[in-house]
């Protein structure tokens, strides 16, 4: 069983499915989204968080990592091209201006940290299984469904739906809800902005629809990108093919990733005019309304 890297484990989420959930972000996707939010969950191994305004140049990194990758000449050069994310260096820092994006739990540990708050979940809330992507590790996401249901959770998977479709049919009886990503409905345009082209995703729908497992769409609106007629008429065809599909959630482009980017030494992509104004949404909305459950 391959087991994930988690970048957090958030607790008393109200955002992430019904009630208050319990959220398990796992590190690693098979997409590469311009417009990702969290670039950092993209990575299938730890990257390490570099926050250079946090820096007090005390050195003690330099002398922690193995490869030479810190040096401190006219302030701190951080140079990733030997960095293997050992993490020694994170260890080390003081001011917390070094960490890596994430570590590993075993399913048991995982556990222990959603149980705490089970009072809380009431009859709707429960564990989300986010990242990232929680289905490019099936063995681990399958183990974790089971024991919530064990314990007699609520469960959802916030997916961007591109993987085997097997997998669906092996987490079937163990899930809820998925919070399904529609990126968009034209396949070049799906192509270019994420690597990929939809009609896996969009065939995964379909299964996981005629298996019964209960969906929400969530829309990334991403304006002079997926905003338009073509994609919006996409998505009301898409939901009448749905039995099981409770609407469409719409998400805002937005750049808070920009600064995780630099954060890992990646160029920021701050891509304000990408921003849908609040006239923008409001049109989205109007030509969805049947189909709208929360925006």
């Amino acid at each position: 069983m391959k087991t994930p890297y988690i970048t957090s484990i958030q607790r008393f989420s109200t955002h992430d499915g019904p009630g208050i959930r319990t959220v398990v972000f796992m590190s690693g996707c098979p997409l590469d989204c311009v417009w990702c939010h969290n670039p950092e969950a993209r990575l299938y191994k730890p990257g390490i968080l570099y926050v250079n305004q946090g820096c007090i140049c005390c050195g003690l990194c330099g002398a922690a990592c193995p490869n030479g990758c810190h040096s401190f000449v006219n302030g701190h050069i951080f140079n990733r091209s030997f960095c293997v994310s050992c993490g020694k260096c994170c260890d080390v820092c003081p001011a917390g201006a070094l960490s890596l994006t994430a570590t590993q739990y075993t399913v048991g540990d995982i556990m222990k940290t959603v149980m705490r708050d089970k009072a809380f979940y009431g009859t709707e809330g429960g564990i989300t299984l986010s990242g990232g992507e929680p289905l490019a590790f099936p063995g681990f996401s399958l183990s974790l469904l089971k024991a919530a249901k064990k314990a007699g959770l609520n469960t959802c998977i916030e997916t961007c739906g591109y993987t085997d479709m097997k997998i669906f049919i092996s987490i079937a009886p163990y899930t809820d809800l998925l919070l399904y990503d529609i990126k968009d409905t034209d396949g070049e345009r799906h192509k270019k902005c994420t690597g990929v082209y939809p009609d896996i995703i969009h065939n995964n729908l379909i299964c996981a629809d005629s298996l019964g497992i209960k969906t929400v769409l969530r829309c990334i609106m991403v304006k002079s990108v997926n905003m338009d007629d073509v994609h919006y008429q996409g998505l009301i065809k898409m939901f009448s093919r749905l039995k099981n599909c409770a609407g469409v959630e719409l998400l805002p482009f937005h750049i808070y990733g920009s600064s995780k980017r630099k954060q890992l030494g990646l160029s920021p992509e701050n891509r304000k005019e990408r921003i849908p104004s609040a006239e923008d949404m409001a049109y989205v909305k109007s030509r969805l309304n049947d189909i709208i459950i929360r925006s």
